[in-house]
């Protein structure tokens, strides 16, 4: 059997100490280090070059803004997903963080099997919040889902897609729905991907978001 590819990381922190004892634990626990970064424009400059997997970004970076490195880097590199790790855990910041493109948020008391376990399943397409956050950015997207839309109408889905959909917004993983639904892994992945490309979106927070808004998740 193949092995499954190394999980490719950055790390992105202002403090020296912090960042290479993160660095190091994950290189420990198995993960590809491409590089870290002590800024935003470095965290940008780097990530472009290096493409990982995961970049886990702080958000506090001295003078510049992990949230605007953030935008840059999902935006730029649509492969390349963000968890955030910061000390903070505002509910504005989150938030920020989310609408930027952050795949997830942990916060830095987290333990080191809890930000081993968060980096894996944001690189499998998860959304990984701290307990008590995803609760939050889930009521901001019902917020959102209040305000008229008066735009096209959206793509349709086929029923099985609608099904996936529906418990990607429960917060269920790939494995859970696979065996909620009595399918294969790879197939729940399957549908999962050719919903973000009829939806026109980029990870399973936005579909958990899409679906929001559409009522799916009340079913």
């Amino acid at each position: 059997m193949t092995e499954a590819p190394q999980v490719s990381v950055m790390v992105v922190d202002d403090h020296p100490m912090w960042r290479d004892g993160v660095a190091r634990d994950l290189a420990e626990h198995g993960f590809d280090v491409k590089a870290t970064a002590p800024d935003a424009p470095a965290a940008v400059r780097i990530a472009r070059t290096v493409r990982p997997d995961v970049v886990l970004m702080d958000l506090n970076l001295g003078e510049t803004s992990g949230v605007d490195a953030t935008r840059e880097i999902t935006a730029e590199l649509p492969s390349t997903k963000v968890l955030v790790l910061s000390a903070s855990g505002e509910h504005s910041d989150v938030l920020e963080a989310v609408k930027a493109g952050a795949s997830g948020y942990l916060v830095k008391s987290a333990s080191a099997s809890e930000l081993v376990d968060a980096v894996k399943r944001t690189a499998a397409g998860d959304p990984v919040f701290t307990a008590g956050l995803a609760g939050l950015v889930l009521g901001e997207y019902r917020r959102m889902a209040d305000a008229p839309d008066d735009g096209p109408a959206p793509p349709r889905l086929t029923e099985r897609e609608t099904d996936v959909l529906r418990l990607v917004a429960k917060g269920m993983t790939a494995r859970q729905i696979a065996e909620k639904l009595v399918l294969s892994h790879r197939t729940v992945e399957n549908h999962v991907q050719s919903t973000l490309r009829k939806l026109q979106l980029h990870n399973r927070v936005e579909l958990a978001r899409y679906a929001i808004e559409h009522g799916l998740d009340e079913e």
